[in-house]
């Protein structure tokens, strides 16, 4: 806290980042115990229960999936923009591999979206038939 009027743009927006970071890993802790809870504790029809969370609501495993990848690359990606505030500190070797380490985790995001999409179009497909 003291040394925050001494700070340059950069270190200020590093900070920034930081926080980001660190809430965006928060917020990936929170789904997993909350849809832990969901998905395994709380399997009674306790809708109406005094001590249920009105804010509570489904999560199943294709949308913890996809929450999950969600913020792996979000936090992937403030890595990244950490990483090119500051670059004279890494080898183009290392951003190359910190660059290609991110399409991955974004390619496997979309895939795990297109095959739940697939999943999901084919039992549509079942219920219109039957």
């Amino acid at each position: 806290m003291l040394s925050i009027p001494g700070l340059t743009l950069d270190d200020a927006i590093l900070g920034v980042l930081s926080l980001i970071d660190l809430s965006l890993a928060a917020n990936l802790l929170m789904i997993v115990i909350f849809s832990g809870y969901e998905n395994f504790v709380s399997r009674m029809d306790i809708d109406d229960h005094r001590d249920r969370p009105s804010w509570q609501g489904d999560v199943d495993f294709t949308e913890l999936k996809l929450k999950l990848v969600a913020s792996i690359v979000a936090i992937s990606g403030i890595h990244l923009l950490k990483v090119f505030m500051d670059i004279a500190k890494y080898t183009s070797a290392q951003i190359g591999w910190m660059v290609t380490i991110h399409l991955v985790f974004e390619i496997s995001g979309v895939l795990l979206a297109a095959m739940d999409w697939i999943a999901n179009y084919g039992k549509t497909l079942k219920v219109r038939k039957g």
